[in-house]
């Protein structure tokens, strides 16, 4: 094993893992394709490459890719709706906006209605600001076919894109006033918080009960939300988090983690919940994964 190697993949490994997992909105994964990229980084000779970032982030993408063009199937089969691997992050992802926006569950969502070039494009381009000659050896198009894809892909993504956020600190209160109003059975306060036309996405793998299509309205979304916590009045818990780059809800069950309700603001109110209930995505959400763009 080469020290130097070594070195700088460690040097660089949470942008490899942000790139991974934006392209593929799943942590499992996105580990799995930081172990193939380091096998590969291992074999390479170090005298022969001018720019080890760029190769490494060239490497990391080509694997990501193969795995996307592999999950994107399997995702087909899904039981009830798919939502991102939610991650504890760290504060300074939230201080990053623009990061925060490119990890945030909504946007994510909205990748996987890209093809798997067109998200890779995407990503490169839009989240780490790399040049259309550095995407096109990543994804082996030319630096011109790579100018047309992202011209495609980010007018796709612009027709879908979630309204803009509101910042952390504004997102936090109006999520602490949904933790207050759903924990007090207060159909009033819910329906204050909650944009009329608010969606809420559950997702429990099949392994856990969830909504098996999305609820929409505020008053649908209140009382489903109120319906859950009847059932379980003086055992559920919420816990205020950062999670994907805002303020998020951990959820425990008679002291067990629940799921991760995940929440996007928009002028004060919510317009999207993202609730993630299946075991195997919770994985991230007691120790802060580090992110970055560079």
């Amino acid at each position: 094993m080469s020290e130097p190697a070594t070195e700088v993949f460690v040097a660089h490994r949470n942008l490899l893992f942000t790139v991974a997992y934006e392209m593929l909105g799943s942590a499992a994964d996105a580990e799995d394709v930081l172990q193939e990229t380091w096998l590969r980084w291992v074999a390479v000779d170090l005298e022969q490459v001018r720019d080890r970032r760029a190769y490494l982030v060239r490497i990391t993408t080509r694997q990501a890719l193969n795995r996307l063009r592999t999950v994107t199937r399997r995702r087909e089969a899904y039981v009830g709706p798919w939502l991102p691997e939610p991650m504890l992050t760290t504060p300074d992802v939230a201080e990053d906006v623009e990061l925060a926006e490119s990890v945030s569950m909504a946007l994510l969502l909205v990748l996987e209605t890209l093809s798997p070039t067109e998200r890779a494009v995407f990503v490169l381009r839009e989240a780490f600001a790399l040049d259309y000659a550095e995407i096109a050896e990543a994804v082996g198009r030319s630096t011109e076919a790579v100018r047309q894809i992202a011209l495609r892909a980010r007018r796709h993504v612009g027709e879908r894109r979630p309204r803009a956020a509101v910042p952390a600190g504004e997102a936090r209160a109006v999520v602490a006033s949904f933790q207050r109003a759903v924990t007090n059975g207060d159909l009033q306060g819910l329906l204050d918080v909650l944009a009329p036309d608010v969606v809420l996405i559950a997702d429990g793998g099949g392994v856990k009960q969830a909504a098996v299509r999305p609820v929409t309205g505020a008053n649908r979304v209140a009382r489903f939300g109120l319906g859950g916590i009847s059932r379980h009045p003086a055992a559920i818990t919420f816990e205020l988090a950062a999670v994907n780059g805002y303020p998020a809800l951990v959820v425990s069950l008679d002291g067990e983690l629940d799921g991760v309700m995940a929440v996007r603001v928009v002028h004060g109110r919510i317009t999207g919940l993202y609730y993630v209930r299946n075991p195997a995505k919770l994985t991230r959400v007691h120790t802060a994964t580090p992110l970055t763009r560079r």
